[in-house]
């Protein structure tokens, strides 16, 4: 799935990797769909999988499988 599309894209908690919108709609828990044309953050932050919202990066890093690192 091609990044930045006006709809917004989902990408995996596990693996990183951008899935298509069908896969994100089925495994909430797992994917995070992103705003398209996000700007204006600096550095790396985590979001969780479950609730869409921003965590903490020692909770980020202690729960790869439910987080998605942003950069």
């Amino acid at each position: 799935m091609a990044k930045g599309k006006s709809g917004g894209s989902y990408r995996s908690a596990i693996s990183g990797r951008y899935v298509t919108a069908k896969h994100g709609k089925a495994s909430p828990n797992t994917t995070v769909k992103e705003a398209a044309g996000k700007s204006g953050s600096s550095g790396a932050h985590y979001r969780s999988a479950i609730s869409g919202r921003y965590v903490t990066t020692k909770h980020g890093k202690a729960s790869p499988d439910t987080t998605v690192r942003e950069s």
